[in-house]
């Protein structure tokens, strides 16, 4: 076997942003480029919104909306047991995959304060709670549940369900600004209960390569969350292409994938908290150093980041008073003027995007150690 060709850092960071709508902004359709993307962190209604709007050439609020309220995109429990917005098709072919997973974080998460209730009993129970078209919050459902089971806490029997049963979160929840209580409502609909099949997996695979890729095994589990991706990636191994990172790690991709040149141009972008493109991958060199990693990935919480020629190069926050809306920039490094221009041009398109009426500051702060 020859030597594989080897990919460089700045060469998979041109790939994956391509990939991932970043370099440059495409003219899509919500759904198409929900699945081109292969989903979207939705963990606070708003973080897709933005993720969409660093990606889509004509975006609008509504856009998103009314795609939700058509439940022709749901938002639920999915890869790495946090809650994303994903087209129908891909939450039938991903959630099923991710029952064990996710019934694991329920054992270690609600089992001690759900003790005496059977997992299955209690699938049984909400889903007769919640047959007939009906959507109950979060903390209503674990309190009718507890009628059944006295014994344990309300709380933990509601929080279960979500990991237990491939429930939904149905409009309004879950679109533009609107938070609260959290609604379940059965997701059969989909057709998401079909026991999944290897081949399954194997398209989740070429999925994940296609939004993210070049990849290893490794970096899919850390996407997804999922076990035993490795056979799948042997049994895909004749069709894929085969990479070398610069450390000569193997990483896998789909043959006509595009991986543009390392010199490729790549915008400034201020992505969203917990935006996959830096989520992906169990190496996330292609995105940060280890160092601004520690500083943007601290415990559970991923900051929202502004990427200067591809990188992170800041991180950012904003807030809102009566009539202002303030976006903060907090650099890592020194940033050119031109760098500097960029991300203040960009910072007011987004605050337009969020606060059309409000008056607009951009603050860009000295970089920060």
């Amino acid at each position: 076997m020859g030597a594989r060709e080897a990919l460089s850092a700045r060469a998979l960071n041109r790939a994956l942003l391509e990939r991932q709508l970043l370099r440059c902004r495409a003219d899509l359709p919500v759904v198409p480029a929900v699945e081109r993307v292969l989903g979207l962190n939705a963990q606070d209604p708003n973080l897709p919104y933005l993720a969409l709007w660093n990606r889509l050439s004509a975006f609008t609020i509504d856009d998103l909306t009314v795609a939700i309220e058509n439940r022709e995109l749901v938002r639920s429990t999915s890869m790495r047991a946090t809650q994303h917005l994903l087209s129908v098709a891909d939450f039938r072919l991903i959630r099923p995959q991710l029952a064990p997973l996710l019934r694991r974080v329920q054992r270690t998460a609600f089992g001690r304060r759900t003790a005496g209730a059977d997992p299955a009993a209690l699938v049984t129970e909400a889903r007769d709670l919640l047959a007939d078209g009906r959507t109950l919050t979060r903390p209503e459902l674990g309190r009718l549940l507890a009628h059944r089971w006295p014994d344990a806490d309300p709380a933990a029997l509601g929080w279960s369900v979500q990991y237990l049963e491939p429930v939904v979160h149905p409009a309004p929840s879950g679109t533009w600004n609107v938070r609260g209580a959290t609604p379940f409502a059965r997701a059969d609909w989909t057709g998401v209960h079909r026991e999944p099949t290897f081949q399954d997996a194997c398209l989740l695979v070429r999925r994940y390569l296609a939004a993210f890729g070049p990849a290893s095994a490794a970096d899919a589990r850390t996407w997804s969350g999922l076990g035993g991706l490795r056979e799948v990636f042997d049994r895909l191994r004749p069709e894929l292409r085969v990479f070398a990172d610069a450390s000569g790690r193997e990483l896998f991709d789909l043959p006509d994938a595009p991986r543009p040149d390392d010199d490729a141009p790549a915008p400034v972008r201020l992505l969203p908290e917990f935006d996959a493109t830096l989520l992906a991958h169990a190496d996330r060199t292609r995105m940060m150093t280890a160092d601004v990693r520690r500083r943007v990935c601290d415990g559970a919480a991923v900051a929202a980041t502004v990427l200067v020629d591809g990188t992170v190069a800041a991180t950012w926050t904003a807030k809102t008073t009566a009539d202002t809306a303030t976006l903060t920039v907090r650099p890592f490094r020194p940033l050119s003027p031109t760098d500097r221009a960029a991300i203040e041009g960009e910072a007011t398109n987004l605050l337009t995007f969020t606060h059309p009426a409000a008056h607009h500051n951009v603050q860009l702060m000295p970089p920060h150690n």
